[in-house]
């Protein structure tokens, strides 16, 4: 090499490490690495931005709010609503007869979300499968039955990006998937019907769940499976990630590259859809994007619904506008963003399924608590919707965080199995129904969730806890997950605390969707359908007095966060230590405090942390340190009919007294027999005479006066 090439590369490779940093230098401009935006929410424009002009609002980009005028619709009605989910974007939880011919099946051979279900099974054999499921799993009957309960006046539809804009595996797949759209549109239109239109998946996963349509990130470990031999394995939780913004770092846990083609592909996949669907009747707006999650650079989303939001506007300008939290429902991160903009709202999602296992009062409270933050995001943001949540109080119904696999340490508690469902879509659908032969099968994830047998895991009971206990009793810790005949209280627990939810959720906000209008498995914890078939969720007005005074006793401050008598003293001094250093108080004391000092003071510092942040979802656990105790109250029977809340009263009987009673009853039985045999039947009566044995109490004056009138001719005493 010579002088003058090496003299060139130099200055190549100085030039590349100059665009390097850069490069890298426009990307931390644009990311932001913390997950947190940089700078608080600006609510005056530039002096130099004149803004956009749309029908009833100018738009000001460089602050991202807008001038609105009175003549832009208000938010006015209150959503009840429901989630077609498992329809146009699988989730092998909702539909698991799509994905039974998957089990037992080795690497490259195994479908387990939207994306890999469309590679394995090809274009042909894919299409005509998911053709079959969206005619069968969303029907005019279904849809009308929604509508007739008087209670539903909305539906959330998930759609995938992939339906408006092909890509990879979904070309060819999806085919006629907008068509049947269409249909569904029109039949909600005909039962008076809103629809919000949810994009549900993003190209490279906006968090890498299956419900984004892939499951990212994804591994098969089969090759580190030694023994036993032949396992297929793979691994997602401890690796996932989201890429759709860009290329995430595990080990730094922030972004180190935008992906423009991404951001671009999710923009233009919103314009189709107002392209398509503006001038329909049914559609009241968009979601662009579902659950992107909490890592994703703020700043980055915030930009991306900025645009889609204009893109919407232009062409659909009485659309409302739902944006997704991040998991972030704080005034902190949403407050002031897009003020003045018309027809905005902010989605969040509340569930209990992942909350740790605790007893009713705990779930009771946690549903009423909500309405705290929710009041506060309505002042400081806007109109709020609840756009997911459930009934579910554990995570047990099979494949809720993956297909044969599950989140590290879940579930929490044993789980409850039921005979598998018949595939919805008939018998003609590979794989089903589930082989009842088999015992689990693979591929294995790091977590276990399956079928087995035949059986498959749901939700556990609840069981009807005792007066002598209260609804606050530690019975939950040890009831097996069905309950056992005449102990099963899942019908009270659930009616109570759906009418909590639906106090909460609208009583506040603006309104909710409940996920999901129906399941495979028997769950009626997930489906909504289900919960109406067993009365939990009422039909008809949901603003009667039982659903509107439901949270009256969390309302008001009759429970109160104790510390748990029951649990070690290492325990409590944990959760003391966690919910003093959380308010940035010195913890040295608590190691010296011990016995009834040590309970008192976590009375307190328990009472003070739940009271203060139950608002933000808090509960009364503290690692089983704490628990929920009622004010200066006595269980009595009006108890629960104040909270329509019916229970069967058992009481403890010690074994003691069983057996005490047990003896007297025979006795008592054995001398009432005794006594007619006597006076029945004379030859008994006879041979109790002739009795050796017996002579003492025969031959008494007393036996004599009440037995001796009943003797046989010819009977000789012995005396």
């Amino acid at each position: 090499m010579n002088l003058r090439l090496l003299t060139l590369v130099g200055a190549l490779s100085q030039l590349a490490a100059l665009t390097t940093i850069v490069a890298a230098d426009d990307i931390r401009d644009d990311i932001d690495t913390s997950g947190d935006d940089p700078t608080p929410n600006v609510n005056e424009p530039d002096p130099d931005d004149t803004g956009t002009k749309f029908k009833h609002f100018t738009a000001y980009s460089s602050s991202q709010t807008c001038d609105s005028d009175q003549h832009a619709l208000p938010f006015n009605n209150q959503i009840r609503g429901v989630n077609l989910g498992g329809w146009m974007v699988l989730e092998p939880w909702i539909t698991p007869s799509l994905f039974y011919q998957f089990l037992g099946k080795g690497v490259g051979e195994v479908g387990m979300d939207h994306y890999s279900f469309c590679e394995v099974l090809g274009p042909d054999e894919g299409n005509r499968q998911l053709r079959r499921h969206w005619e069968t799993w969303v029907t005019k009957d279904l849809i009308k039955e929604l509508a007739d309960s008087g209670a539903v006046n909305s539906l959330r539809i998930p759609v995938g990006d992939f339906m408006f804009q092909p890509y990879g595996p979904y070309v060819g797949c999806m085919d006629g998937a907008i068509e049947q759209l269409d249909l569904v549109l029109d039949w909600a239109h005909s039962y008076g019907l809103s629809v919000l239109l949810d994009v549900h998946t993003q190209k490279d996963s906006q968090n890498g769940f299956d419900n984004s349509g892939l499951s990212a990130n994804f591994a098969w470990t089969s090759g580190l499976s030694t023994y036993p031999r032949d396992l297929t394995t793979f691994q997602h939780w401890p690796i996932r990630a989201a890429n759709w913004m860009g290329e995430f770092d595990p080990h730094a846990i922030n972004y180190t590259t935008i992906n423009h083609d991404n951001i671009a592909h999710s923009l233009k996949v919103i314009e189709v859809i107002v392209d398509l669907y503006a001038g329909h009747p049914a559609v009241q707006g968009v979601e662009p994007v579902n659950e992107p999650w909490e890592l994703t650079p703020l700043k980055l989303l915030k930009k991306f619904y900025w645009d889609a939001y204009l893109i919407v506007k232009k062409k659909a300008p009485y659309w409302k506008f739902i944006m997704h939290d991040s998991f972030r429902f704080t005034v902190d991160t949403w407050g002031g963003f897009m003020k003045g903009c018309p027809d905005r709202a902010l989605d969040t999602h509340i569930y209990q399924a992942w909350m740790d296992p605790a007893d009713r009062l705990t779930f009771y409270n946690n549903a009423c608590a909500q309405k705290k933050q929710i009041a506060l995001m309505e002042r400081e943001f806007g109109p709020i919707i609840v756009g997911e949540w459930s009934l579910a109080t554990d995570n047990c119904v099979m494949w809720l965080n993956g297909f044969n696999d599950n989140l590290p340490g879940f579930p929490r508690s044993p789980c409850k199995y039921t005979a598998c469902s018949a595939p919805y879509m008939g018998d003609e659908q590979p794989g089903a129904p589930v082989d009842v032969g088999k015992g689990v099968q693979g591929p294995y994830g790091t977590g276990m969730s399956g079928p087995s047998f035949g059986l498959c895991p749901v939700d556990r009971d609840w069981m009807t806890e005792r007066y002598n206990r209260g609804e606050g009793g530690m019975s939950w810790v040890s009831a097996p997950p069905e309950a056992p005949r005449g102990r099963d209280g899942t019908d009270e627990v659930m009616k109570l605390l759906a009418l909590k939810k639906i106090s909460a959720f609208s009583g506040i906000g603006h309104g909710y969707y409940f996920w999901n209008f129906r399941t495979e498995l028997y769950s009626p914890q997930w489906s909504y359908l289900l919960a109406l078939e067993r009365g939990w969720i009422p039909k008809g007005d949901l603003n009667d007095d039982r659903i509107v005074n439901s949270c009256h006793k969390e309302d008001n401050g009759s429970f109160v966060c104790n510390a748990n008598r029951q649990a070690p003293q290492d325990s409590v001094r944990s959760g003391m230590e966690y919910a003093v250093g959380q308010s940035g108080k010195d913890t040295d004391y608590i190691s010296e405090l011990k016995d009834d000092d040590l309970y008192d003071e976590a009375d307190i510092v328990f009472g003070e942390f739940w009271e203060s942040h139950r608002g933000q979802g808090a509960t009364c656990d503290f690692g089983g340190a704490a628990t929920l105790a009622e004010q200066n109250k006595t269980h009595t029977e009006d108890y629960y009919t104040d909270d329509y809340y019916n229970v069967t009263e058992i009481q403890e009987f010690p074994v003691w007294k069983i057996v005490l009673f047990s003896i007297l009853g025979a006795l008592a039985g054995g001398g009432v027999g005794f006594t007619m045999a006597m006076k029945l039947n004379p030859r008994f009566n006879r041979a109790v005479r002739q009795s050796v044995m017996l002579r003492p109490v025969t031959s008494s004056k007393v036996f004599r006066q009440s037995f001796g009138g009943n003797i046989d001719p010819g009977y000789q005493s012995y005396s």
